[in-house]
């Protein structure tokens, strides 16, 4: 590919990513809103621990496609035709969601996780196919592609939000489902110019009759559980899956560490890196487990305990309207972090993976910290400002951009070569861990316990910023077992 097409190549996928987390966020800021609503207006009537279990469950199920949307990519569709029917499934999940019918949603629901699995991983797949050569213009085309996905994020819960709370919760729904076919129209008109990246499956791949035959199989017991499901023939207790799905996860991920230290013929080397991952992985888990709770908790606490009002109107503003600020945050302060992080470097004191999570998981802590304070004043019958709120996204975007760019990075640097692609898949569980457990921590805020909400978030503090400091004593047995990988 010519240099010069690297970057519209670039603002294609930049423009269908950011619709995609339009639409993504947007239905993010609505969903356990609507869940919890009545029923006579127009919402589902489900408790908060159902409905937060579910979004948990939602959230998870979307990082877990990942790996098989992977796959189809490989073996079946190669990147580009897999973003465009990613696209299209998504699309049409936001659509079913906009049908007021209580079956209609959980089917949206699916079609949204299975059309996320096969963009997300192969979106980002291509950028870096944009720059086979590497080094500082590929970081700089991620860094460009990471805007985009937070562009999209502030804008999606601030225009779902309002046709959602203030008109119609299907109108939000819709919307979102609109903005994906924003996405796919200009993916469509200008996907040329992204040359024959993920055009074409790798020359080593060969589409067989089973590959097919494996992915419909997998299709049908999609199809037949969630038919069974919805006809009542078994009764899924979300609750209950929400809380064996975290067990199967960590299943999985210890037999894969075990399976990777004892029968891949690591050397001592690799063996040590892989503890470290390890480390890293529980880490991530405890912090996404905090972070996520933007879309439950703190949602939940912007609709029923913060005043919402503008200042001398009588216009209340959407609860979603508060998940923007994850966005905005990060557009405004990933070049500050960055370049924090340039300057320690040249001075020699930049700090290590460890130190980059302990922060993070430090800044997420101080962020439900400020939770505590705001929750005493709520069991003291008020509601708060938004600047409760607000000081808590900054300060969780803060940790996100300590711990989730370095993340990914450091599993690309510590995995042995032979084994990078399956330890990026479990990297994905990790998150896909911490959206589970979110989603189950959430629904221990309800309304009937209002007194015992300080505590609660308390106890989330003393959690990530316990782990947080044992990370920061760990910082140099951990250094030692990377082996000098920065």
């Amino acid at each position: 590919m010519e240099t010069r097409a690297q970057p519209r190549g670039l603002y294609v996928l930049f423009f269908t990513e950011m619709w995609e987390r339009f639409s993504f966020y947007g239905m993010r800021a609505l969903l356990v809103l609507f869940m919890i609503d009545m029923v006579r207006k127009g919402g589902l009537g489900l408790t908060d621990e159902v409905a937060t279990a579910i979004y948990g469950l939602y959230t998870a199920g979307v990082y877990m496609a990942a790996l098989p949307g992977g796959w189809v990519a490989d073996r079946l569709l190669g990147a580009q035709r897999a973003v465009w029917y990613g696209g299209l499934i998504i699309a049409a999940g936001h659509f079913v969601l906009a049908i007021p019918c209580r079956e209609s949603f959980y089917i949206g629901l699916i079609l949204v996780v299975l059309g996320t699995g096969m963009l997300k991983p192969n979106i980002s797949t291509m950028v870096g196919r944009l720059y086979p050569e590497g080094g500082a213009r590929r970081d700089a085309g991620f860094t460009i592609f990471y805007m985009g996905i937070n562009l999209g994020a502030m804008i999606g819960p601030l225009v779902c939000s309002f046709l959602g709370e203030k008109i119609n919760w299907h109108y939000g729904f819709g919307a979102a489902g609109v903005g994906m076919v924003l996405g796919l129209i200009q993916y469509r008109l200008f996907a040329y110019q992204l040359g024959d990246a993920g055009k074409r499956l790798d020359p080593a791949q060969k589409t067989k009759k089973k590959d097919w035959t494996l992915l419909a199989a997998g299709l049908a017991i999609i199809a037949l559980v969630a038919g069974l499901g919805l006809s009542r023939t078994i009764i899924i207790d979300p609750v209950q899956l929400a809380q064996n799905s975290i067990y199967f996860i960590l299943g999985m991920a210890v037999l894969y560490f075990a399976y990777a230290f004892i029968f891949c013929r690591l050397d001592a080397t690799e063996k040590k890196r892989l503890v470290a991952i390890a480390i890293l992985f529980i880490s991530s888990a405890i912090f996404w487990a905090g972070y996520e709770q933007a879309g439950s908790t703190l949602n939940l606490f912007a609709e029923r305990y913060t005043n919402r009002f503008l200042a001398f109107t009588n216009y209340e503003v959407p609860a979603g309207w508060f998940q923007s600020f994850g966005g905005a945050f990060v557009i405004i302060l990933a070049p500050v972090i960055a370049s924090i992080w340039l300057f320690l470097a040249r001075r020699q004191i930049n700090p290590s993976i460890p130190m980059k999570f302990a922060l993070g998981l430090l800044f997420l802590g101080a962020g439900f910290l400020v939770m505590t304070f705001a929750a005493k004043l709520i069991a003291g019958g008020q509601k708060v400002l938004p600047t409760w709120l607000i000081t808590t996204y900054l300060l969780h975007c803060i940790g996100e951009l300590c711990l989730s760019p370095v993340g990914l990075s450091s599993v690309t640097k510590l995995a042995p070569p032979r084994l990078v692609g399956q330890m990026m898949g479990i990297w994905f569980l990790a998150t896909s861990l911490g959206n589970l457990t979110a989603g189950l921590v959430a629904g221990a805020f309800t309304e009937k316990d209002i007194d015992q909400m300080p505590f609660r978030f308390f106890l989330i503090v003393l959690v990530t910023c316990g782990a947080g400091v044992v990370l920061l004593a760990l910082t140099r047995p951990i250094k030692k077992l990377t082996s000098g990988v920065q």
